[in-house]
């Protein structure tokens, strides 16, 4: 079991960090990796830390010039390899564990803007009205161009019932905006499940935390005690993933034992892996969660629902759900990002977040950049082509071919870089708090047409049609997973 465990790793959600990532905690100390030293890069990179010592307008230290080099060095791989000091690397384990202050927002850097990834529902962010691909241009009075993402962090979090200014550069939004928000402990809860209808289950994954597959466990056992369920539902929507031992704790929830769920492949033994559902890659002490999970959990018909906030862990159960057709996915294309990122210990307490391994689904489909796509798509008019996935980022890897056969494709939609923030616009504070759209709802189209489908009827695949003219909408078959 513990060798499993140790292949399995972890993957952490860096709420602060990017999201997004999928990480592999590596207990592997520095390798010891003798490479041929570049003497000529060498000599021009001392040149450069020589003339910036000797005529820089005010002095750096030796510590600023190195860690800045490294850091450099790193991310200019790709959106998601990061160098962690030692304050960084803590928050990324903290993440994982579903508690922490501040305001509720997922963030990365890109091109020296910070970005939201999502804003965790029923948090201050959320309700104060930040949406999936703002860029923050201010924290307070202070702009983040160029700014790190941990000193950025740092200026959003603090003691719960203090107040925190975002100024916001929006798509589509005149001039620049601006949120006051009020900081609270957040605490959030990573399963929330309900009866939508009698015999009709609804499961959301809001991320994968340490809880996740055993907070799903109660879940099902407790449908289960009001009675047998027609079908279940699933919903992976904007979650942009978490811990990979989670996802693959979901995933054989419903799936036979040791069903493939995922395997990654990269250059070295450690990022070779396959992840079965099987105890020894989802827990690593204590009883089974799903030891006496009724039988009929792993029959029961399911529709899983994504969107293109459905990334990376989550991404992982949809495909291999879609795989082994344990499943019918519906919605719109997932997120696309399909990399492994392994956590190598640097000294005694920095570390490494380096991109080692690309990951597929069962059937050998690599989603990089491409994501995956639903077996019905369902338009419920939240999407737009202005929505971030993997394959807008700058320097994301290049989709490849599936390792040890498989029939992924071959090629990736171009990159396109994150526009800088304009100083220029004047901020303006939103009159009053947009509507959120609630997961689960009355009102939530994508879920009405899942439980059309588990009931055999038709499937309405636009909810565009009806809000613009309020004519019939399109409608598709229904389909058996």
């Amino acid at each position: 079991m513990g060798n499993g465990w140790k292949k399995a790793g972890l993957i952490g959600l860096g709420t602060v960090l990017g999201a997004l990532l999928t990480l592999n905690f590596s207990a592997v100390a520095q390798r010891d990796t003798k490479l041929p030293i570049p003497y000529e890069d060498l000599q021009l990179l001392s040149a450069v830390f020589g003339k910036i010592k000797s005529d820089y307008v005010e002095p750096v230290t030796d510590e600023k010039l190195i860690r800045e080099a490294i850091n450099g060095m790193v991310r200019g791989l790709d959106p998601h390899s990061d160098f962690l000091d030692a304050e960084a690397y803590k928050e990324l384990q903290v993440r994982t564990q579903g508690k922490f202050g501040g305001l509720g927002i997922e963030v990365g850097v890109e091109d020296g803007v910070v970005r939201v990834v999502s804003p965790i529902e029923d948090t201050p962010a959320f309700r104060a009205g930040i949406k999936a691909g703002d860029l923050i241009v201010k924290i307070d009075d202070t702009a983040t161009r160029g700014m790190s993402l941990s000193k950025a962090v740092d200026l959003m979090r603090g003691k719960p019932g203090t107040q925190v200014t975002l100024t916001i550069l929006r798509k589509d939004a005149e001039g620049l905006l601006t949120f006051p928000i009020m900081r609270e402990e957040i605490n959030v809860k990573s399963v929330r499940a309900k009866t939508i209808e009698p015999g009709y289950g609804y499961v959301r994954v809001r991320n994968f935390q340490e809880r996740t597959g055993q907070d799903l466990a109660a879940a099902l056992k407790d449908f289960y005690r009001q009675g047998e369920l027609k079908g279940l539902v699933l919903d992976v929507r904007a979650d942009p993933g978490g811990l990979l031992n989670q996802a693959v704790a979901v995933s054989a929830a419903f799936l036979p034992k040791d069903a493939l769920v995922v395997y990654t492949d990269g250059r070295t033994p450690d990022a070779r892996m396959r992840l079965t559902a099987n105890r020894d890659n989802y827990q690593r002490r204590g009883d089974d969660w799903f030891r006496d999970l009724p039988a009929e959990v792993k029959k029961v018909p399911m529709v899983v629902l994504v969107d293109g906030g459905t990334a990376s862990a989550s991404e992982i159960v949809a495909g291999a759900l879609q795989d082994h057709k344990r499943a019918t996915v519906i919605g719109a294309p997932t997120f696309g990002k399909g990399s492994v990122q392994t956590i190598l210990p640097i000294g005694n307490s920095a570390g490494l977040k380096l991109t080692t391994a690309r990951y597929y689904t069962p059937s050998g489909r690599s989603i990089q950049a491409k994501g995956i796509e639903p077996d019905i798509a369902v338009d419920d008019g939240r999407d737009s082509p202005n929505r971030i996935r993997e394959a807008n980022l700058d320097r994301h890897l290049e989709t490849n071919r599936a390792a040890k056969g498989g029939t992924a494709p071959d090629s990736a939609s171009a990159p396109a870089s994150v526009p800088a923030a304009p100083a220029t616009p004047k901020p303006s504070t939103p009159a009053t708090t947009p509507q959120r759209f609630e997961f689960g709802s009355s009102d939530d189209f994508q879920l009405r047409q899942a439980l059309n489908h588990l009931k055999g009827e038709p499937v309405i695949a636009s909810n565009r049609a009806v809000a613009a003219t309020n004519t019939q909408p399109t409608s598709v078959a229904p389909a058996r997973p």
